[in-house]
């Protein structure tokens, strides 16, 4: 418990920043900079990459070299019928060619005559390789190949999670921040509507007005009060939402009811999501992450099809060795004293083959036509967004401007009042249309905010300045 607290103040002294009074400003900046640090999804990507170079290093152990050691010893009634030791080193090399070392030394009553080498044991260094199926690719070869592809694309997959869960963050601070400031409209008008109506009613004690317009103006007051009551849920719910991705050192935190968005929000979304300065004529998908994890998964059932092309030839392998059992002298090894072989095999209709071919194509294709609708997918949703983005502008200056004007008319109301040639329902009234305006203000503020996450989520982008 001590330690979260800790992890909570700590959290909190960073948050400082345009301190007013006893609340805290959380920029949208230093926000996303904790999510893609703490939040355990966004760790969770990073070990798609670990599995990556996990995957390449197993791939790579298909090269490693080998020791074998085979002893087979019978023993029985003082008769020793054979003692056998047989030892190995082999060395694979990535093109299917395989160097060996052996050492043979056997023994006994009753051995074959295939199995009598000399006393002291028979040396050999040979070379074995495969003519037919596993020249061009084999089980090795293809494995390391599809083990870099697939480190790669684990990069690319890696920034699509980190620019999803960046994503969803920053729309939990847009509803925020439009629930913030819900909440600052009810307050700032359930104040005017309080001074409102203590003067109605002083008005009328005094006689000036009568007594039935104060029921109107406490009316009013309560309107205002419900609305505030109704936009405190709504911001404590989306507060906590919010607060789902805020961790420190694996520590949830909860942001505090001192803790405030950042109202000017508008001036760091483009920066801190890096989309600044990203017209529509500059628009390339040739770096698309989610593109570039398509292709690495292309090529890898590429080289899968390469290999099950490579089954259609006959199995042809071959091996030389040279022996000798003077292993400490170069010239004891000549071509008179040799072990070799070769292994011939061949299915006489190839349906197995055949099939597993045809099955690696069809999944080549399928991973193709993904990779074209996906392309063809961005493509459309960047260039509606961007439409998107130049309406939303348009609104933007329009509820401005409605907002401006609503005002005018409340104010002018205002006025007439006090001369005593409007009435409360008319102030009531415009006041309402002006709150319903100011409302709209930040939902079509947090629908344009919204739609730059949107870009920056069908860019994928994961931003390096976090």
């Amino acid at each position: 418990m001590k330690k979260r607290l800790l992890f909570i103040v700590a959290f909190l002294i960073v948050l400082i920043g345009n301190a007013q009074q006893d609340t805290l400003v959380l920029n949208f900046n230093e926000y996303l900079g904790y999510v893609k640090k703490y939040h355990p999804i966004a760790k969770q990507a990073q070990l798609t990459i670990s599995i990556g170079q996990a995957n390449l290093m197993k791939a790579r152990g298909g090269f490693d070299p080998k020791i074998e050691v085979d002893y087979d010893r019978k023993q029985l009634k003082g008769t020793e019928y054979w003692d056998r030791l047989n030892a190995t080193f082999k060395i694979p090399t990535y093109f299917g060619i395989e160097l060996k070392g052996n050492f043979e030394q056997n023994q006994g009553d009753f051995l074959n005559l295939s199995e009598s080498v000399p006393i002291d044991g028979l040396y050999s260094a040979g070379i074995s390789m495969a003519l037919g199926e596993g020249f061009w690719i084999n089980e090795r070869m293809a494995t390391l190949r599809k083990a870099k592809f697939f480190r790669e694309q684990t990069k690319a997959d890696q920034d699509l999670l980190v620019n999803k869960i960046l994503f969803e963050a920053s729309l939990a601070y847009f509803d925020w921040l439009q629930a913030y400031n819900d909440a600052q409209i009810f307050n700032n008008f359930l104040e005017n509507s309080q001074t409102r109506f203590e003067g109605v009613r002083q008005r009328a004690l005094a006689g000036d007005i009568a007594k039935i317009d104060t029921v109107e103006a406490k009316i009013a007051v309560q309107n205002r009060a419900l609305g505030l009551e109704q936009a405190k849920v709504r911001l404590m719910n989306k507060t906590l939402e919010l607060s789902n991705f805020l961790w420190i050192n694996d520590v949830p935190v909860e942001v505090q009811a001192n803790v405030v968005p950042d109202i000017n929000v508008e001036d760091d979304i483009d920066v801190t999501l890096e989309i600044m300065g990203k017209p529509l004529d500059s628009f390339t998908l040739d770096n698309h992450p989610k593109l570039r994890s398509l292709d690495f998964k292309i090529d890898g059932l590429t080289v899968e099809k390469r290999l099950k092309a490579n089954k259609l030839l006959p199995i042809i392998d071959v091996e030389y060795n040279f022996l000798t059992d003077q292993p400490e002298q170069i010239n004891g090894l000549v071509t008179d004293n040799y072990k070799g072989g070769i292994n011939f095999r061949f299915p006489l209709f190839l349906r197995k083959e055949r099939g597993d071919l045809k099955l690696a194509k069809f999944k080549l294709q399928d991973a193709q036509f993904d990779r074209d609708n996906a392309q063809v997918e961005i493509q459309n949703k960047v260039l509606a967004i961007y439409r998107e983005l130049d309406s939303y502008v348009l609104q933007n200056d329009l509820i401005f401007n409605i907002v401006r004007d609503y005002n005018t008319l409340l104010s002018a109301e205002e006025r007439k009042f006090t001369f005593g040639e409007s009435s409360l329902f008319l102030i009531n009234s415009r006041e309402s249309k002006l709150i319903d305006a100011e409302l709209k203000q930040n939902e079509v503020q947090n629908k344009f905010f919204s739609t730059k996450a949107k870009l920056f989520k069908s860019l994928a982008i994961n931003p390096e300045n976090l």
